[in-house]
C-alpha cells in the first residue's frame, strides 16, 4: 500500500523541489519502490532539475485527459520513478488539477512511497496536493518570513482535511542550529525530522541535473537527506551518518572530545 507525502512550503525558493528529488532518490536507493510527482503544474521544476524538460508526455497531458498515467512515468536516478509536469503555459491551461485524485487511485498499488512536490503559496492548484496525501512535510528556511508562511500552509492543510506530520529545516547555517530547531518546533507545532545544511554542492549538482545524493554522496547535504529518508522509511540510518538534528557546533565538540580521549 502506498504511503504518500506532499512536500510543501509557504513560499517559493525554500528548496522543496530539491528535497523531493533527493529524498526520492534516497528512498529508491534503500530498495523501496518510490515515485516523485510534480504537482506544481504552473511552475514545474522537477523535469528541469532531472533533464526531463523535453519529455513528450507529462502530468499536464494526463490531467487534461489526453494521455494515460503510464505514459507520463519516467525512470529517474537510483531507479526512482518520475512524473514530471510540463513547462508550457498551454499545457497548464488545459490541465485539470481535480484529476490528481484519479492519479492517486491509480498509484495505490504501484509503489511504496509517493513524494508530491506541491506548488508554493495559497491557490486552488496548491490546495489539492495538501488534501490528497497521507501526510504533509513542510520545508522551511531559517528566516522569519519562511516560518510564518509555513505556519499559514499548516493551517490551510488542516482546513482542507490534510495533516502536517513534520518539518524539514533547509539551508541552515552553522550557528544556533539547535536554538532554531527548538523555536521552529514550538512555532509550527510539529517535530523537525531533519536539518539540511547550506551546501554549495547542491547548486553544483543541479547544474548537472543530478541529485546531490548521487553527485556528491559524501557532502553534508547528502548525508542529511539520507538520514531523513531513513527516518521516513522507519529504518536505521546508514552507519557513519550523523544525526541530522545535531548542530554543527555539537558535532565539532563531539569530535574534539573524542580525539582527546
Amino acid at each position: 500500500m502506498i504511503r504518500a507525502y506532499t512536500i510543501a512550503s509557504g513560499k517559493g525558493g525554500t528548496g522543496k523541489t530539491t528535497c523531493t528529488i533527493n529524498l526520492g532518490a534516497s528512498l529508491a536507493k534503500l530498495g523501496l519502490e518510490t515515485f516523485i510527482m510534480d504537482a506544481d503544474i504552473g511552475m514545474a521544476n522537477i523535469g528541469l532539475l532531472l533533464g526531463l524538460e523535453d519529455a513528450p508526455i507529462t502530468i499536464h497531458e494526463v490531467l487534461a485527459g489526453k494521455a494515460k498515467l503510464e505514459e507520463a512515468i519516467y525512470d529517474g536516478p537510483n531507479g526512482v520513478k518520475v512524473l514530471p509536469s510540463g513547462i508550457s503555459l498551454q499545457g497548464f491551461q488545459l490541465a485539470n488539477p481535480d484529476r490528481f485524485r484519479d492519479i492517486m487511485k491509480e498509484l495505490v498499488n504501484r509503489c511504496d512511497y509517493l513524494l508530491i512536490d506541491a506548488p508554493a503559496g495559497i491557490s486552488r492548484d496548491g490546495v489539492i496536493p495538501l488534501a490528497i496525501a497521507d501526510e504533509v512535510i513542510l520545508v522551511v528556511n531559517p528566516e522569519v518570513s519562511s516560518i510564518v508562511d509555513a505556519l499559514k500552509t499548516k493551517v490551510l492543510t488542516e482546513v482542507v482535511g490534510g495533516h502536517v506530520a513534520c518539518a524539514i529545516l533547509n539551508r541552515a547555517g552553522s550557528e544556533h542550529t539547535e536554538l532554531i530547531q527548538s523555536k521552529l518546533e514550538k512555532t509550527l507545532g510539529v517535530k523537525l525530522i531533519g536539518i539540511i545544511p547550506e551546501d554549495p554542492n547542491v547548486r553544483v549538482a543541479a547544474v548537472y541535473k543530478t541529485p546531490v545524493v548521487m553527485k556528491f554522496p559524501g557532502s553534508d547535504a547528502s548525508r542529511a537527506f539520507r538520514r531523513i529518508a531513513a527516518h521516513i522509511a522507519g529504518i536505521a540510518p546508514e552507519e557513519g551518518v550523523e544525526m541530522a538534528s545535531d548542530g554543527f557546533v555539537s558535532r565539532f565538540v563531539k569530535i574534539l572530545f573524542k580525539g582527546a580521549r
